[in-house]
């Protein structure tokens, strides 16, 4: 019923898998593996699932979006069991806010193809890329440690784990990947620790993916 289109090392795609894990929804996996091929991505079959060529993506009978906020918020409705995001307006808008302090402020400058056009176009070094995403998912999680101090609880708001911490799991393994060490912001390491012992977090890990290559 429910096809992810997901590469094992994407953030937003690991994002998802958790969430999708979490409600316990069964799922057909499908992967496009990101450099493989020039990028499966850019391949004509999948610009037709999503023609930003982005992923993931989900397909529900058919029915076709991409987009991980747009993803869960749309899982979150049809299958309303184990909510995502809370109830109350105002409540739902800080879960929406901690999302897209992710998914709009850090990941698209730390993205694949961000990186690789500082590589290819702008003739930066892999060192000089490095550094730029370091600076910016330091800078992202600096503002975000704030945010949630004062609604932090053994999740991002409280004892509720919602579409919040599914974006904070997977920004957390990222930035480990570019050397930021996360242990410099505690509330976010303590709320990552809980969520980690979670079984639906641990069969999301991008390392327990069908696709996944060390």
């Amino acid at each position: 019923m429910l096809k992810l289109y997901s590469y094992f090392r994407s953030s937003a795609s690991y994002r998802v898998r958790i969430g999708l894990h979490w409600k316990g929804l069964h799922f057909e996996y499908i992967p496009v593996h990101l450099t493989k091929d020039g990028g499966q991505q850019h391949k004509p079959e999948f610009l037709k699932v999503n023609p930003m060529g982005h992923v993931p993506a989900l397909d529900h009978e058919g029915f076709l979006v991409a987009e991980s906020v747009a993803i869960l918020e749309y899982v979150d409705a049809m299958f309303p069991i184990k909510p995502l995001f809370l109830s109350h307006p105002k409540e739902k808008a800080r879960v929406l806010q901690v999302c897209e302090v992710i998914n709009s402020g850090i990941q698209p400058l730390q993205n694949l193809k961000v990186n690789q056009y500082l590589e290819k176009e702008l003739h930066r070094s892999k060192e000089d890329v490095v550094r730029w995403n370091q600076h910016w998912i330091e800078k992202g999680l600096e503002g975000l440690e704030k945010i949630i101090q004062s609604s932090a609880g053994t999740y991002c708001f409280g004892g509720e784990f919602s579409a919040a911490d599914c974006f904070l799991v997977p920004q957390c393994l990222t930035a480990r990947r570019f050397g930021v060490m996360t242990e410099k912001f505690p509330i976010i390491s303590r709320i990552e620790e809980a969520c980690l012992k979670l079984d639906a977090v641990k069969k999301a890990h991008p390392e327990q993916q069908p696709d996944f290559a060390p």
